[in-house]
């Protein structure tokens, strides 16, 4: 292969600082500002320079990804991939800014809560005439009696713009994201974007919330400061997941059927916010299932008990279900995938940290006895045969969730105040009379 410039050029600088411009997808779609983001619209990714072939390389779609360029000394250099489509982002530096003002908001309010219709109803009066902004809401959210039998509010309801999930599709026509509720609102909407997902800022008004760090006393000036763009966001990386079934029995048209490995098969994508869980489901037998990482086969996971399986999730989902399960607890601002055993049969099985972007792939033991069931943030759960594979990699789309002050701060307030992170009660120190009479003693001890 023609060998391209030396990595220390400076026509090879400004290549690589158009294309690290390039691999910040989705930009423009949820407004993240980026310092050279004029240039990168006229490259692409196939215009990156290369000195080697890339062929043997993994693909990296993290978003937490190496920089195409990275040099070491005078001399040394990262061998360029151009699959590498993000880079490391430094957290101090992700500052929410809009390219033009934002016209539509997606609100998304907890259903079946009683408690939330007053936020609710004030929440969408001052976006509607304070801020002149198109409102989304789910159809089932206005069939509320509350809402129904609410004369005053009846002329803002009628402003509303809905929709009804997996058959609407809005990922196109929204701004902006504010949820009402707990964390369960803030998976939700994650489950709405297959793809590019706009800022969300999430109110705490469920039981825990610790993805939901405003409060709501305050929502007009806190909203107001977030559409003129001056909020600091965290981008929590999500799991792309595949889940490919052999198709067994009769042959049947499949609309998103695909041929693995020369079988037809279905298909079945998923954007993870939080995790993907293997487990057992209702069989006595103990879970018997193989984890490869890019290719290679790297354990097979054997569990007892009811729910025995495995945990793969991101640093957002450390702190739940993972966490819960012995596993460590990852800032979302770390590059990583968590891998967590479901009560290993196996002791010395512990939790495992890999790196962003490479390819796990999950499948039944050829002995095992039965079949697994798999969930992606609690939601459609399905069962797992012999033939069938489960892939997760790093998505490409990000999850920006706006701060209150900054990524790392409210990450420790909310381990302060949702999970008493490290909270016990103080050792009693001396009195002070005994600290004097200790400080004497070894004043005379030195004297002596």
């Amino acid at each position: 292969m023609e060998q391209e410039k030396v990595h220390g050029s400076e026509e090879l600088r400004a290549e690589a600082a158009s294309y690290r411009c390039s691999a910040c997808h989705g930009d423009e779609d949820w407004g993240l500002g980026h310092p050279i983001r004029g240039r990168a619209k006229s490259r692409s990714l196939s215009a990156a320079p290369a000195v080697a072939s890339t062929r043997e390389f993994r693909r990296t779609r993290s978003l937490h990804g190496p920089c195409p360029v990275t040099t070491f000394g005078p001399k040394a250099c990262v061998l360029q991939n151009p699959q590498t489509i993000m880079h490391i982002q430094d957290p101090a530096s992700q500052r929410l800014t809009w390219s033009k003002s934002p016209k539509s908001v997606l609100v998304i309010k907890k259903i079946r809560d009683a408690s939330l219709l007053q936020p609710f109803k004030e929440l969408c009066v001052y976006l509607m005439e304070e801020n002149n902004m198109i409102v989304y809401v789910e159809k089932k959210v206005l069939e509320d009696p509350a809402i129904v039998s609410d004369d005053r509010f009846g002329p803002v309801k009628r402003k509303f713009c809905t929709f009804r999930e997996d058959y609407d599709d809005i990922s196109n026509q929204i701004d902006l994201i504010v949820c009402l509720g707990g964390d369960g609102t803030l998976l939700y909407a994650s489950s709405l974007f297959q793809g590019s997902v706009p800022p969300v800022m999430a109110f705490h008004l469920g039981s825990l919330g610790f993805l939901t760090p405003f409060n709501f006393e305050n929502f007009q000036s806190q909203v107001t400061q977030v559409i003129q763009g001056n909020a600091a966001v965290v981008l929590r990386s999500r799991l792309k997941v595949r889940v490919v079934k052999e198709l067994r029995g009769k042959k049947v048209a499949v609309p998103n059927g695909i041929s693995e490995n020369g079988v037809l098969a279905a298909a079945l994508d998923a954007e993870v916010l939080n995790e993907v869980v293997i487990d057992r489901g209702p069989s006595s037998y103990l879970s018997n299932v193989d984890v490869y990482l890019d290719g290679h086969l790297i354990t097979t996971v054997q569990g007892d008990a009811c729910p025995a399986g495995v945990i793969v999730s991101t640093p957002t989902g450390s702190t739940a279900y993972a966490a819960a399960a012995g596993a460590s607890m990852i800032h979302p601002n770390v590059p990583a995938i968590m891998i967590t055993p479901i009560c290993p049969h196996s002791l010395s099985f512990r939790p495992i940290v890999v790196p962003a972007g490479v390819e796990l792939k999950i499948m039944l033991s050829p002995e095992a006895r039965n079949t697994v069931w798999v969930s992606f943030d609690g939601r459609k759960r399905q069962e797992v045969r012999h033939g069938d594979s489960i892939s997760i990699t790093t998505s490409r789309y990000p999850l920006p969730s706006i701060c209150v002050r900054d990524p790392v701060s409210d990450w420790f307030e909310s381990l302060a105040q949702c999970l008493h992170w490290n909270v016990r009660k103080k050792q009693a120190h001396f009195p002070e009379d005994e600290e004097d009479a200790d400080e004497e003693a070894g004043a005379g001890r030195a004297g002596s």
